[in-house]
């Protein structure tokens, strides 16, 4: 933070200087850091699946100004998946979302897609990419991959309208300093897929040789809590690896993620909220 400042209550000069600070800091660590960043793709995929998933690209029922930003988000997905797509991570390597994806400007085909800053939603060239980097940590999440850099949101924008994945399942990015980078500290090397259909974002991890454990998300302690006169949601996290095959017995049980974010729309009927003590 820039002299100890919340960013929404800074001078927009200041909170311009303290952006194009992080961003000068995070690039400097590109060039003379000590990661070795993946840059070598290939066209074709490798032969064994790990794991794969997909996602809607246009919410329900969009009109008006929100219809115009969710195409823009398409669009936006359109410029962005093949800078991202076939990339193979080798042993040792990180993948760097912000440093694959470059800074989203006009001038190289991004456009205004719906972005969520400062606390709003709202329009921002390149918005809507955070779907992309969602895709990827929820495929990393159930791989032998290693998340070392990944951002949430400090608040909760809209209900769970056809909400597929937990609640604070995804990785937030913000050209460059908030990035999403994960590494891999296997013995093999890994390949990131994605692609667009007419209606989803697909997205796949792809490596050369079976893997003995598979990995599933689980989400426990949700709640809605009211403190304080505002109201939050709340959840953990957790990832069991089981071994495949033989009645796929538990191997372990760890907590990846606590959240605990306001809450920005008025929960729906039969949601129970908790009064905090």
């Amino acid at each position: 933070m820039l002299f100890g400042l919340q960013p929404a209550r800074w001078h927009p000069a200041l909170y311009a200087l303290s952006v194009w600070q992080k961003r000068a800091s995070r690039k400097l660590e590109w060039w003379f850091g000590s990661s070795s960043f993946a840059e070598v793709r290939l066209s074709e995929p490798l032969p064994v699946r790990v794991y794969k998933h997909s996602s809607k690209l246009m919410r329900a029922a969009c009109t008006g100004d929100e219809l115009s930003l969710q195409r823009g988000k398409v669009q936006n997905l359109k410029v962005a998946v093949p800078l991202v797509t076939g990339l193979i991570v080798r042993p040792g390597e990180t993948f760097s979302f912000c440093r694959l994806i470059g800074l989203p400007t006009r001038a190289r085909g991004f456009t205004e897609g719906m972005e969520l800053s400062l606390g709003v939603a709202r329009a921002g060239v390149g918005g809507g990419l955070c779907q992309l980097s969602n895709l990827l940590h929820w495929l990393v999440l159930h791989s032998p991959l290693t998340v070392v850099e990944r951002h949430h949101h400090s608040f909760d924008p809209f209900p769970d309208q056809g909400r597929v994945l937990p609640f604070g399942s995804g990785a937030t990015v913000f050209f460059n300093y908030r990035d999403f980078r994960f590494r891999n500290d296997t013995a093999a090397p890994i390949q990131v897929r994605v692609w667009l259909t007419d209606t989803l974002l697909e997205g796949e991890l792809r490596t050369t040789s079976p893997l003995p454990v598979s990995w599933s998300i689980v989400e426990r302690a949700h709640r809605f809590v009211r403190q304080n006169g505002r109201l939050y949601r709340s959840n953990e996290l957790w990832r069991e690896t089981r071994l495949k095959g033989h009645g796929t017995p538990l191997l372990k049980t760890e907590k990846l993620i606590s959240n605990f974010a306001e809450v920005r729309y008025a929960p729906g009927p039969g949601v129970v909220v908790h009064e905090a003590p």
